[in-house]
């Protein structure tokens, strides 16, 4: 069986470990969104010990804490389904009350036309700057 995730980076890399990396991902109706990505294959977080359950929550929260400082979201989505891609991966998602599906679930049919697109380049290198920042200390 084959896992895209074992595959590919699935995102655009900003940050790894030994355990898991934390990648953007290019999603212009929701720009900002990033994954923390187990780097073995494990389908379920219980799959994993408690210290490296901690460490990848601890990391979704950095990530977080990152957007929320940069972005200023209206909310952050959290989410671990795995339904098409059993590996352990966290979307965090930076939710704004004009993105298309707000306030229904990303995965929903969009409410309105996109209003956002990219983050412009000095944003995206914050948040980048402050995930990173906050993973190494």
């Amino acid at each position: 069986m084959t896992c895209e995730l074992c595959d590919e980076p699935g995102g655009d890399v900003w940050w790894t470990d030994d355990l898991m990396r934390v990648v953007h991902v290019a999603d212009n109706d929701h720009p900002g969104t990033c994954r923390v990505i187990a780097n073995r294959h494990v389908k379920e977080c219980t799959d994993l010990t408690p210290i490296e359950r901690a460490s990848i929550m601890n990391a979704v929260f950095a990530v977080e804490t990152a957007m929320r400082a940069v972005l200023s979201p209206d909310k952050v989505n959290l989410a671990s389904l795995g339904n098409l891609t059993p590996h352990v991966h966290w979307h965090v998602i930076p939710r704004f009350e004009d993105d298309p599906h707000f306030p229904s679930p990303v995965w929903t049919g969009p409410l309105r036309p996109r209003s956002a697109g990219a983050l412009d380049p000095e944003t995206l290198a914050r948040l980048k700057s402050e995930i990173v920042a906050a993973l190494a200390s």
